[in-house]
């Protein structure tokens, strides 16, 4: 059929000169250019044509390497004027709850200001705006306004907004700014992208739900087959699991991290992640409803150490199907003492703990849209406190017990999911989860998530 049209294109261009008289040969050779040009863009169409073809019949690769980490392309010449890329992500839910939601805790653990469950009922949860562009050939930019519910109200905050560099040489790169810190997997990634309706107990128990802090990101990719990279992070500390009080030029919180991978195979990939968080928070609160609570606050001044080891598996034979086995440890050792304080007094607790947790789940697409999915979660520490210098008027037994450090009970979990996906913009999920992280009886969450992306997004991290 190709070479017909390119005859009957060709029958007519000539047939032309035909019906207007004689040419010239200066207007001949005019005209074969001409041809030569309209045929050499019509078999680029078809190449483009097919090739895209093959490709949507081709399954991908579970590939790992520098394909799956989103690049930021060079800015064309006429990049000068104000075109970022602009992705809006909605996201909501409804939720119900056999237990009371805002009484909601992990015994043993010090959590943050953002750390629980959704409201029960209705809920806008995570959205996210998101504009991205080029500055230069040196730098690249993005920014994201994240809106959540906070107490009853809607609050926007930066959630990122920082500058990778594009032209460092040897692999490096560094990244300026406000982000997510990389502590542990899932961290880095947003919310959207999370395979549960939630983030599990050790992102909860240890990094607030999620750490993202003001700082300096430093990386090395090698040069070789296997993906290495290694990293190093100065950030703030005014985030949890930091604390309020920023008291070094270079930052209270020091992130070392590195990550090997490799493709197995054409169908499979793994890849494995180390990283050692360590700070000194000071007046780092908590956001426990026993442990803070009107006039009530208990904050922490002291050592953290955290390190973290997470794995990812991939398999995926064809499009959209395939299985992902996910899982990371938390370890943390802090030394310090937490300081209460109320409308009568205060006391000193002095403060040594070993707090420890992990979770791991799989998820399989067995269809094209749709996708199931189970976790199990666990936490659970050894934490040494004492009294001293109480003149809160409280009891040191209340104290101790009001402080949820004791950890007489060990926090676990198990969730279910499955989701549907229409394209790759909307997603509708269903969640169930048997909840054990408070003493007494289990409680029953149930959440059912929409999650729609708007405008522009590029492909997610590995």
């Amino acid at each position: 059929m190709k070479r017909s049209l390119l005859t009957g294109l060709a029958a007519g261009w000539l047939a032309l000169p035909m019906t207007a008289g004689a040419d010239t040969p200066d207007d001949l050779q005019t005209l074969k250019r001409e041809l030569a040009a309209l045929k050499a863009s019509y078999e680029a169409r078809i190449g483009a044509l097919e090739a895209r073809i093959k490709a949507a019949d081709t399954p991908p690769p579970a590939s790992l390497g520098h394909h799956t980490t989103p690049t930021p392309m060079a800015p064309t010449p006429s990049n000068n004027a104000f075109n970022p890329a602009v992705s809006l992500v909605l996201q909501g839910a409804v939720s119900s709850y056999r237990r009371d939601p805002a009484a909601w805790t992990l015994p043993g653990f010090q959590m943050g200001r953002e750390s629980g469950l959704k409201q029960e009922g209705f809920s806008l949860t995570e959205t996210e705006l998101t504009l991205s562009a080029n500055v230069d050939d040196w730098f690249y930019g993005q920014s994201t306004l994240g809106l959540h519910e906070e107490d009853g109200t809607s609050v926007i905050e930066v959630e990122e907004a920082y500058l990778d560099t594009l032209s460092l040489p040897a692999g490096l790169a560094m990244r300026m700014g406000r982000f997510f810190s990389e502590t542990g997997y899932l961290n880095t990634r947003h919310p959207h992208v999370w395979d549960f309706a939630d983030a599990p107990l050790t992102s909860q128990a240890f990094l607030g739900k999620q750490y993202g802090d003001d700082g300096v990101r430093l990386t090395w990719l090698a040069p070789t087959d296997t993906y290495i990279q290694l990293g190093a992070e100065l950030l703030a500390g005014k985030k949890f699991p930091g604390g309020g009080d920023n008291r070094r030029l270079l930052g209270d919180n020091r992130n070392l991290f590195v990550r090997v991978g490799s493709d197995i195979g054409r169908h499979q990939s793994v890849r494995i992640g180390l990283s050692h968080l360590r700070g000194s928070p000071t007046d780092r609160r908590s956001g426990d409803p026993h442990a803070e609570g009107g006039n009530e606050i208990f904050s922490f001044d002291g050592d953290s150490k955290l390190t973290a080891i997470d794995l990812v598996y991939k398999y995926q034979p064809s499009n959209r199907r395939g299985f992902v086995l996910q899982g990371e440890y938390f370890h943390r050792d802090e030394d310090g003492v937490i300081n209460f304080s109320n409308a009568i007094g205060g006391a000193l607790l002095p403060y040594a703990g070993t707090q420890q947790g992990f979770y791991v789940q799989g998820v399989l697409a067995l269809q094209p849209r749709w996708r199931v999915g189970l976790r199990y979660d666990r936490l659970w520490s050894d934490n040494r406190l004492a009294v001293r210098n109480n003149t809160s008027g409280e009891s040191g037994a209340t104290l101790l017990d009001e402080s949820n450090l004791l950890g007489d009970h060990d926090p676990y979990r198990w969730t279910l999911m499955t989701d549907y996906s229409r394209s790759d913009f909307s997603r509708i999920r269903l969640q169930y989860a048997r909840d054990y992280s408070r003493p007494g009886a289990a409680d029953d969450q149930f959440q059912l998530q929409y999650i729609m992306t708007l405008g522009a997004h590029g492909a997610h991290q590995y």
